[in-house]
């Protein structure tokens, strides 16, 4: 998708017409700061990906022998989100509730 001279005026033309003149700094402001968050949590993403490799290369080399640990309960299944909804529901319900009563005299 090629834009020329006049496809970029036409656009910054509707610009000024949409938002105003006063505003389209402000507008632009807001932009850049979005991609500037947007490329560092990007690049967070990717720096995390680079350290796993490491992690696994470390957890790859022979370790020396040690006693076996004792045996570990086996963790309850992790409720659906569901059911997760569910619990957050009830818990807001209870908040609203309790902060209803306090407001009362």
């Amino acid at each position: 998708m090629n834009l020329g001279a006049p496809e970029i005026i036409l656009i910054l033309v509707a610009l000024v017409l949409l938002f105003g003149a006063k505003k389209l700094p402000d507008l632009a402001r807001g932009v850049g700061r979005s991609l500037r968050i947007f490329k560092a949590e990007t690049s967070k993403l990717n720096d995390d990906d680079d350290e796993k490799p490491t992690v696994v290369q470390a957890q790859a080399e022979p370790q020396p022998q040690a006693q076996p640990a004792p045996p570990q309960q086996i963790p309850a299944a992790a409720p659906s989100a569901e059911e997760q909804a569910r619990q957050l529901e009830e818990q807001a319900a209870r908040l609203r509730a309790t902060a209803q009563a306090d407001k009362r005299p």
